[in-house]
């Protein structure tokens, strides 16, 4: 067996365990696993709160009726931008943070970061983070990943750029065509308790058309059940977290671009 040989041999070999490797944190989607092994992940904070936050947007057509409602009701929420997005509405990013709510990245586009490579994830999270620090003057901390599905490269790329992964503990399956403001309100609330995250979707860019209507009609009943219920509800910065001074660190992008090679199967 010659040397070239052998190479395709180990090589062919070693492809399954990248794989595995690679897709290992998958785990994490599972909720009820994920609340009870990875607090953190799932967006725990101090029980006496619960963190109100919203993926997808900016959206000119959905965000600024979010906007006005949350006014209404001296409320702040982290909001996780997708990068796209934000570039082609900017002045809807100005108006989330002039509100005084939160902005996390959701990444550049919404795409399934299982079937990218460390470097094309590393290059999608620096590229929304980018675009949002040059918009808002203040590069976001917190990063959510598109469908809640991280992967072994995205916890790398999310390190690197000093970005923080944080999930959900409750949802409102608003983004099918079938959801309704009731059925959002009772799927949210069955699983909302103190210290929680509640995720709402204030676009319907990667949901059924129309969709966000159901969210929002949901909104000021949700509001209502965390105060009877005794909880304050604001953004992830007043969750009780502090973070690493691991994850304050701003780096350039220059900087911190991997430099190793990945297999182009996993681009």
């Amino acid at each position: 067996m010659n040397a070239a040989r052998i190479l395709r041999s180990a090589a062919a070999a070693a492809l399954p365990v990248l794989i595995a490797a690679h897709a290992a944190p998958v785990v994490s989607t599972f909720g009820p696993l994920r609340n009870r092994a990875m607090p953190r992940l799932s967006g725990r904070g101090r029980p006496d709160h619960v963190a109100l936050t919203f993926d997808d947007g900016p959206d000119p057509l959905s965000t600024p009726f979010f906007l006005r409602l949350l006014d209404q009701r001296d409320v702040r929420a982290t909001f996780f931008l997708l990068g796209n997005a934000a570039h082609r509405s900017p002045g809807v990013v100005r108006e989330i943070v002039a509100a005084g709510h939160e902005i996390g990245v959701h990444g550049w586009r919404h795409r399934p970061l299982l079937l990218r490579g460390p470097r094309a994830t590393y290059d999608d999270f620096a590229r929304a983070r980018d675009t949002i620090a040059d918009i808002t003057g203040t590069r976001p901390t917190l990063f959510r990943p598109p469908y809640g599905v991280m992967s072994a490269a995205a916890h790398v790329a999310a390190r690197r750029l000093g970005l923080t992964p944080v999930l959900w503990t409750c949802w409102g399956e608003d983004w099918t065509a079938r959801a309704t403001p009731e059925s959002v309100h009772r799927t949210v609330t069955a699983d909302l308790d103190g210290g929680g995250t509640i995720l709402l979707h204030d676009s319907d860019c990667t949901s059924a058309p129309g969709a966000w209507r159901s969210a929002l009609g949901a909104l000021p009943r949700i509001l209502d059940t965390c105060e009877e219920r005794g909880h304050e509800i604001g953004p992830l910065r007043e969750h009780g977290w502090q973070l690493s001074a691991t994850s304050r660190r701003v780096r350039t992008a220059a900087d911190d671009r991997p430099r190793t090679r990945e297999p182009s199967t996993l681009l």
